[in-house]
This record gives structure tokens, C-alpha cells and sequence, in this order.
């Protein structure tokens, strides 16, 4: 097995637990191995020959390996994947996730780059680096023994692939299925679209903040844009909402909202529209229009540390819009699904909002993503999602 040997004068980051090894911390001029090819398993080394570490090199991108495992005897083969999908699993179901969940959260279960959701008894699954997706036919084969799924489907259509050199590309790992199936998520059913859908098909990472609204929208009017498919929406008519009006930009996806109101027996509850919600919260704004809650669950602002500022800017915006189309008393329901912006900022743009709408606000609930996504601290990219609860005075 080939080697690599990290620089003396860097940090401890990855001593210290951080799967990540940069390109600029390996020693190059050090028994670097020139056949270490894309995609292959290597051992590492701290400069005085400790081994920290054993996981798979891409010598062409900026995080040059990406560790598998911190114990020397482990074997990267079938069986590691197996074993490493099988105690994914066993977390999952400990903490209460057995029907639909992110069975394999990347870094967070010690497989870097591999993202495997689980619909019921389907999964979609995302090796977005080249090393991952090396590894790919064991874990479909993992998937098969461990579950005996009715349907496995792979949504590798994202451009993060290309920066490893890989395509983007979708399709079946198994044999052919209906990819358009509904499940159940805290007595609601929804459709889901595994294979044209954002992401994966579903926000599963939502899912527990869904749950989260059910006292503040009971007998109120709701207000939510940036519905996607409606699931904030159709849970609020579901945990008791007198109306619910729900704002997208794409008729698609508003033809599902619809699907999914009819799919609960709804539709006299939910209304939908297909409108640019940043237009249409503005000119509500100035009409006085309010609502008992407001819910927003924007697109990510920002994709690259060059246009924070702007997406702060943004984030600001659409919360001061929403806060003054808050009733007095009544709830404001917003998220922000970018790491780049982290918990303490998102909290301090939303004060700035309502210094600047000139209404107090009082936390009721603050939470990440779902614990099926779980957080492991000193690993930014863990940790992305913020949602946030406040009563607007």
C-alpha cells in the first residue's frame, strides 16, 4: 500500500480527528509515491512517520485523501463498507429513524463523500469523490444484504463531481422502478420524485423541524414561501392550520404541493402559487398584509466564501419582509441551508432584521438539521442547517 507523509509546519487539524488532507500539507519532496494513482487507498503518515490514518488519494484535487479509518489494521475491501453501512444503521434506528432517513451522512459516519438516503424501502445514493465512487458496487451490494431494498437509484447529477473528474450522471442500480413513490413522515404522506427531484427527491433534513411548528400553527393563517413541494405547508394544514397559502417560483413545483394537499385529504385548507416570493413579499409588505405565521425556507444564498456579504444581505432582506408580514404575537419560521454561513452569524442577521422592522423578537426554538444528519463538531461541513423559531412582538 503506497504512503504519504504530512508537512512538519501545519496544524494539528488532522492529528486531531478532521477527515480532510489538503494538497498543501503533504510533504511532496518526502516518499510521496509517484503510482499512487486517483481513487486509490494510501496510508498516512505524519512527518515523523506516526501513522495517523489510511483512506483514498486524488493526487488532482485540492483535498488531496480523505481518511476511511484512524486504525491501522482495518482493511478497506467489502466488508468495510459493510460494516461500516450495518453501524450507520444500528445509529439510525437507536435514535429513532427506521422508515426515512439520511442512512449515510458523509464525513459524519466515517465515509467521506458518500451520501445514502433511505425512502421506506428505496435509496438514493451520491458518491460525489472519485475515491467514493470506486466503492460504489460494494456499497449497492451493502444496500442489498443489509436491507433487501425494492429499489436502489443513484443522483450523482451534482457539479461538485467534476471538481474529482468525474461526470454527472443518473440513473438505476438496480433493476428498474417506479422512481415516483410516497412515504409517511410523522403521519403525513408525501410524494416524493426520486429521480427528478431537488437533491435526492426529498428534504429528509427538515424533517424533525417539520414536526416542530405543530402548536404555533393550530388555528392560525399560515404563510410560506419558497414551498418547494409544500412539506412545511402541508404539515401546518395537517397539525391544525385554519389556512395555509404557499409561494414558489416553479409551476412544478407547485403542481406537487398540490399532489401532496390532495394526497391528505387538504386541498380546502392549502392553497398554492406560482410567484417570485421575493417580489411578492415586498409588495405585501407595503399593502400590510399580515399573517399569524410566516415561514420561510429560502435557496442557499451562497455557494462561495467571495459573496458572503451578499448572501448576509439577502438573508437580511427576506427576514425583515417576513417579520413585517408577521401578525403582533404571531411566528416567524426561517432557515438557512448554507454552512458558509454559521449558526452565530444566521442568528445575528436575523436581529438585524427585526432591529431594522422594528419589532422584538423572542426565541422559541433553534435547531440544525435532523439528528439522522448528525453534527460532529470541528467539522464545518457537518453542521449546515439552521432553523429558527421566534415570536415577533
Amino acid at each position: 500500500m503506497k504512503s504519504i507523509f504530512l508537512n512538519k509546519k501545519i496544524s494539528r487539524r488532522v492529528e486531531l480527528g478532521h477527515p480532510w488532507i489538503f494538497a498543501n500539507e503533504v510533504n511532496t519532496g518526502k516518499a510521496l509515491d509517484a503510482a499512487a494513482k486517483a481513487g486509490e487507498i494510501v496510508n498516512v503518515f505524519t512527518h515523523d512517520k506516526k501513522f495517523i490514518g489510511r483512506g483514498y488519494i486524488n493526487p488532482k484535487s485540492q483535498i488531496m485523501v480523505r481518511l476511511l479509518t484512524r486504525d491501522k489494521d482495518d482493511v478497506i475491501n467489502e466488508e468495510f463498507f459493510l460494516n461500516r453501512i450495518q453501524k450507520a444503521w444500528e445509529y439510525r434506528q437507536k435514535i429513532g429513524y427506521t422508515e426515512n432517513c439520511r442512512l449515510v451522512y458523509g464525513e459524519a459516519d466515517d465515509m467521506p463523500q458518500l451520501i445514502i438516503d433511505k425512502f421506506n424501502d428505496y435509496f438514493v445514493i451520491q458518491t460525489l469523490a472519485l475515491g467514493i465512487d470506486v466503492w460504489k458496487p460494494a456499497i449497492v451490494k451493502a444496500i442489498g444484504k443489509i436491507f433487501s431494498p425494492k429499489g436502489i437509484y443513484e443522483r450523482n447529477d451534482v457539479p461538485v463531481r467534476e471538481l474529482e473528474g468525474l461526470e454527472q450522471h443518473k440513473g438505476f442500480l438496480s433493476k428498474e422502478f417506479d422512481t415516483n413513490i410516497i412515504i409517511t413522515e410523522n403521519g403525513i404522506k408525501f410524494h416524493v420524485d426520486i429521480a427528478n427531484g431537488q437533491k435526492t427527491g426529498f428534504f429528509l433534513d427538515q424533517q424533525d423541524n417539520r414536526r416542530a411548528i405543530r402548536y404555533i400553527v393550530k388555528d392560525a393563517d399560515v404563510l410560506g414561501a419558497f414551498c418547494y413541494t409544500g412539506s412545511f405547508e402541508i404539515s401546518a394544514a395537517h397539525y391544525g392550520a385554519r389556512s395555509v397559502l404557499g409561494l414558489d417560483i416553479s409551476q412544478s413545483a407547485i403542481d406537487m404541493c398540490n399532489k401532496n394537499a390532495a394526497l391528505n385529504g387538504l386541498e380546502n385548507t392549502c392553497r398554492f402559487e406560482c410567484v417570485n416570493a421575493f417580489d411578492v413579499l415586498k409588495e405585501w409588505t407595503k399593502e400590510g398584509k399580515q399573517w399569524d405565521v410566516v415561514m420561510l425556507d429560502p435557496p442557499s444564498f451562497t455557494k462561495s466564501r467571495a459573496t458572503i456579504d451578499k448572501a448576509v444581505a439577502g438573508y437580511k432582506e427576506i427576514n425583515l419582509r417576513g417579520m413585517k408580514l408577521v401578525k403582533p404575537g404571531g411566528f416567524l419560521v426561517t432557515s438557512s441551508c448554507t454552512n458558509l454561513v454559521p449558526p452565530e452569524l444566521f442568528l445575528n442577521i436575523i436581529q438585524m432584521a427585526a432591529n431594522d422592522a422594528k419589532r422584538k423578537i423572542r426565541q422559541v426554538t433553534f435547531n440544525a438539521q435532523s439528528a439522522d444528519h448528525p453534527v460532529i463538531h470541528g467539522q464545518e461541513n457537518t453542521q449546515y442547517l439552521k432553523f429558527l423559531i421566534v415570536q415577533v412582538m
